[in-house]
C-alpha cells in the first residue's frame, strides 16, 4: 500500500484580466490553501504571469513552501 506524505504544486498561471489573479488570491486565502507566489511579472497591459507554489488538495506541504 503507498500513501501520500506531502504533495504540492509549481505552477505558472497567466491571469487576463489582472482582476481575475487578485480574486485566484482571495478564492486561495478562503480556502486557507498555503500557497507562495515566486515570481510576478507583467505580460502586456491588462495580463500577469505567476510562478506559484500551492498545497495540492489538503495535504500536508511538509518544509516544500519553506
Amino acid at each position: 500500500m503507498k500513501r501520500i506524505i506531502d504533495a504540492c504544486l509549481e505552477q505558472t498561471i497567466k491571469f487576463e484580466p489582472k482582476e481575475d489573479y487578485e480574486k485566484y488570491k482571495k478564492d486561495l486565502e478562503r480556502k486557507n490553501t498555503k500557497y507562495r507566489i515566486l515570481e510576478e511579472k507583467a505580460d502586456g497591459e491588462d495580463s500577469v504571469i505567476i510562478k506559484i507554489k500551492k498545497q495540492y488538495n489538503s495535504y500536508d506541504c511538509g518544509n516544500y513552501l519553506d
